[in-house]
């Protein structure tokens, strides 16, 4: 960013500078456009929280010490609508900074204090760009992963080829809208060529090239579809152009992974139950990819599911359950919040009390997630239990309002485990609860929001929580260490 100033052409970052210093705003101004920045300034901090609202940036430069507010009221007015965008505060002086405190609970990305260079305010502008670039790569891979999922019940289904083939294309059009797509197989005898490109013939010379593996060359993608004893029955290509970004090419990978199962399940129907196989590891590695997805939205839940399926797991062993009960409770405990991948980040990372309109949504993911499991029939026997997770002993739950022994036997353990977890584990704005503290939480939730004979069975678990913790070490993410 800082070479070769001059003539640079215009990025996709907008900078809001806040100042009631004239100069100082134009200055930055100037200094940031020759950056490529669109950079917009305004002199008045009431003004400019009320821009934000009615706006779109992505990083704000702000003076700390105006009139009539300082910069961390204004932050503060701005955190109540939105928490997206990345906040520098400058100083006059280090001495006059905010405290890290304030910084951490207002998430300010950081202060600068003021001098005649701006070579440390660029660096921590280049850091927020970097951020903002990674996060919207994250919500464009989840994007994708979604319409991926949503997708495959739809390719994996036991239809004529042709049939099969044109929705393969039609799908891929949906994943990729800007690409050209074209599926060769081989089916008997009989070599089938469909497309869903309006120009352009068959790319023949790179399928010459093209071996075992992924090609990649000149905008082109080609994905050999290889039977199971690594045979290539097809082809699937793509023009997607040379612009093509990493995770758009991991993406096609994944849906090149869904047409090769896909189509051996139709070529194979002889052995259903060999294609059933490889449809539950496809799907399993979206599945898994979607609840990664989920679990970096947060460094404060990462591996939440891991340690509600361990729990779940415990307190199922403990009721004599079957090994067919335990293998469904720790998929489910697993996934119990897959269907969070649809949630909005701004609702799931909020640190203040929902309104009634964001609950509303966050309530929608048990019912998301049994939606996405039960695509594959190797998964519905779970998907009552995510479906249930949220259901309370006393009907007061949701999605369905189920009560008692209405409730699956594993969606009530899991409900036991998830909020244990909840309760014990960090988040940002304020530590985990101590074990006695989470116990009573357990104890008073006791025929009321949870199964009585589960919290029992769990408590005897927790006598021995020492040794199970550092059983799970391993599923705890390594936190931001506080400042003194």
């Amino acid at each position: 960013m800082r070479k070769n100033k001059i003539g640079k052409q215009q990025n996709e970052f907008s900078i809001l500078t806040v100042d009631d210093d004239v100069i100082m705003t134009e200055t930055l101004q100037a200094y940031f456009q020759s950056s490529g920045f669109r950079v917009e300034t305004e002199n008045d901090p009431e003004r400019a929280v009320e821009r934000v609202r009615e706006g779109r940036y992505d990083i704000m430069l702000l003076d700390f010490l105006m009139r009539p507010i300082c910069g961390d009221e204004v932050v503060s007015r701005i955190r109540e609508f939105n928490d997206e965008l990345y906040i520098i505060l400058l100083t006059g002086h280090k001495s006059m900074a905010p405290p890290i405190k304030t910084i951490r609970e207002l998430a300010i990305q950081g202060y600068y204090e003021k001098s005649d260079r701006f070579d440390q305010l660029e660096l921590l502008v280049e850091s927020c760009v970097k951020s903002i670039r990674q996060m919207r790569t994250i919500r464009r891979y989840q994007e994708g992963l979604s319409q991926v999922v949503a997708s495959s019940a739809k390719v994996h289904q036991l239809k004529p080829v042709k049939e099969i083939l044109d929705t393969i294309l039609m799908e891929a059009k949906k994943i990729f809208p800007r690409g050209r797509f074209w599926i060769r197989l081989q089916h008997g005898p009989e070599l089938m060529l469909r497309e869903a490109a309006d120009e352009a013939a068959f790319p023949e010379e790179l399928a010459a090239e093209l071996g075992s593996e992924l090609l990649c060359k000149k905008g082109w993608v080609l994905v050999p579809l290889l039977d199971e004893q690594r045979q290539r029955i097809g082809i699937l290509a793509a023009d997607l152009g040379l612009d093509l970004p990493a995770e758009g090419l991991q993406l096609f990978e994944i849906y090149g992974r869904q047409v090769t199962a896909a189509l051996s399940n139709v070529l194979l129907h002889d052995a259903l139950s060999d294609a059933y196989g490889t449809l539950r590891d496809s799907y399993l590695e979206v599945v898994q990819a979607i609840r990664a997805m989920v679990d970096a939205k947060d460094i404060y839940t990462r591996g939440h599911s891991d340690r509600v399926s361990h729990y779940a797991v415990l307190i199922a062993e403990a009721m004599g359950k079957d090994e067919a009960f335990l293998e469904r409770i720790r998929l489910a405990g697993l996934f119990h919040d897959v269907g969070k991948i649809g949630t909005a980040d701004q609702i799931l990372q909020k640190d203040t009390r929902l309104t009634p309109t964001e609950y509303d949504v966050i309530k929608e993911h048990p019912a998301r997630g049994a939606e996405i499991l039960s695509a594959i029939s190797r998964f519905k026997p779970i998907a009552p239990i995510v479906e249930s997770h949220h259901e309370r002993f006393d009907g007061k739950g949701y999605p369905n309002g189920l009560k008692g022994e209405e409730i699956p036997d594993e969606a009530r353990i899991i409900s036991v485990a998830d909020a244990f977890d909840a309760m014990t584990s960090d988040r940002k704005y304020h530590a985990g609860l101590k074990l006695d503290e989470a116990v009573a939480e357990l104890k008073r939730g006791r025929a009321t929001q949870f199964d009585s004979r589960v919290v029992d069975v769990f408590l005897d678990i927790l006598k021995n929580y020492e040794a199970i913790r550092k059983d799970i070490a391993w599923t705890y993410p390594e936190l931001p260490k506080e400042e003194a």
